[in-house]
């Protein structure tokens, strides 16, 4: 079942989605013709891609959580869209839990209020249901150059790539004295 409206309204324009008591409306997620039931996964997925898109958000999850993504980007496994963020759906309704990175030099109360008017839009346009709630913890703050000191400690070159035989590959060689 979908929350689309069955033939009308341009083509490629999606509208948004709201709830409605059993009106009927094609829009409503609750109809004569039938429920639309919307997974919490759902709503974990569409707001940690939301939350992702705000500049400033560096990684998503707590210390425990990023460690147990980065062993599985190290076996080759893909990234959890839903790190850091737990749902609660009801019929109408859904309320968010975030927990964040931020970059250094973010100021931290915009970010948290761009991040919850980017997640309540997402969800109320995708799935019609009433965000009541994005509560917001920054567990950590990025710092510049954060990344290349731990890939350099892994052995890692500046694209990623691991040295050959533990040495760095890096273009610029220190000088060596003879």
């Amino acid at each position: 079942m979908s929350n689309r409206p069955g033939g009308t309204g341009a083509t490629g324009t999606v509208p948004r989605a709201r709830t409605e008591e059993s009106t009927g409306s094609p829009r409503s997620l609750v109809t004569d013709k039938g429920t639309t039931t919307i997974e919490d996964g759902v709503v974990a997925k569409i707001s940690g891609l939301a939350a992702r898109e705000v500049s400033g958000v560096y990684a998503m999850g707590g210390g425990a959580a990023r460690a147990l993504g980065s062993m599985r980007n190290i076996v080759g496994g893909d990234p959890s869209l839903t790190q850091g963020v737990s749902v609660e759906v009801g019929e109408r309704q859904a309320a968010v839990d975030l927990d964040l990175v931020a970059e250094y030099g973010t100021a931290i109360p915009e970010l948290a209020a761009a991040v919850r008017r980017n997640v309540i839009g997402a969800v109320e346009r995708m799935c019609g249901l009433e965000v009541t709630e994005v509560n917001i913890r920054v567990d950590d703050v990025h710092l510049p150059g954060q990344d290349r000191d731990r890939d350099r400690d892994r052995g890692r070159d500046r694209d990623g790539e691991r040295a050959q035989d533990g040495q760095r590959r890096d273009t610029e060689q220190e000088p060596r004295v003879r």
